[in-house]
């Protein structure tokens, strides 16, 4: 099994990427997690995956990309493969 689906939303306009962002969380299996590639931070998705009951961790991506990994809380088996992704990629700085 692939643990990462990888989602590039970053040529699409608004509402658009939020709309694929929650499709593809709420398609994830046991382990999975979804790497997000947006050209800004999604600040919508955040209190979505919250009420959702999901964690991120966001990160700077090559040429000023942001990178989304999302997994579902409690499932530390996506969570350490998300974060394992994550690492080598600098924190989103605000």
């Amino acid at each position: 099994m692939d643990n990462e689906h990888y989602l590039d939303v970053s040529d699409l306009e608004p509402p658009e990427p939020l709309i694929r962002a929650i499709d593809g969380v709420k398609g994830l299996a046991a382990g999975q997690y979804l790497h997000l590639n947006h050209r800004i931070k999604p600040c919508l998705l955040y209190e979505n995956l919250s009420r959702l009951g999901f964690d991120s961790d966001t990160r700077a991506g090559s040429s000023g990309m942001c990178e989304v990994f999302i997994w579902r809380q409690g499932d530390l088996t996506a969570e350490q493969h998300a974060r394992q992704a994550a690492c080598s990629l600098p924190r989103w700085q605000d």
